[in-house]
């Protein structure tokens, strides 16, 4: 919000970046049941607009996940919706983004269950996650991969 009110009074200052299309690419996690007293999990991402990372978060999640996955799927909406509202906002400042969003996930599972379109009685308790996420994935907002994919990514560049 700061840097947002500073380009406000301050039309005139331009930013400079590359002019070519920049991919929007995000790393989802969670540890699940990590808190000692509660034993709520902890959501973490970090969402990249081209090499420079723009947003991150950590935070205790507010609901009791019964598994890893449910964990991992929660913390898989939350990044969706903050790549979502990255993506308005790139919108609203007129930066033209590569589509989809790439977001990479640890748990196959997880993948699994945001790719399948039929709801079951497992996924009945995260069923809004599961809305969110596969609405976006079907609008070709996004596109999920495994994190094992971006690690290959890194040791080809280097």
């Amino acid at each position: 919000m700061h840097i947002l009110r500073y380009l406000k009074r301050t039309p005139d200052t331009c930013i400079l970046h590359n002019q070519s299309l920049i991919q929007i690419k995000a790393y989802s996690d969670s540890e699940w049941a990590t808190c000692p007293e509660t034993h709520n999990s902890i959501t973490g991402f970090s969402v990249y607009l081209g090499e420079s990372i723009i947003s991150w978060k950590s935070k205790k999640q507010q609901t009791i996940s019964r598994s890893s996955s449910e964990a991992k799927y929660h913390a898989l909406a939350a990044t969706t919706c903050e790549i979502r509202w990255i993506t308005y906002l790139l919108q609203d400042l007129h930066i033209q983004h590569l589509q989809p969003s790439l977001i990479y996930c640890d748990n196959q599972v997880a993948i699994q269950i945001a790719n399948n379109q039929v709801f079951h009685e497992r996924t009945k308790h995260i069923e809004i996650d599961c809305r969110v996420v596969r609405e976006k994935l079907n609008v070709g907002l996004l596109k999920l991969l495994p994190i094992s994919s971006s690690l290959q990514a890194e040791n080809i560049k280097h």
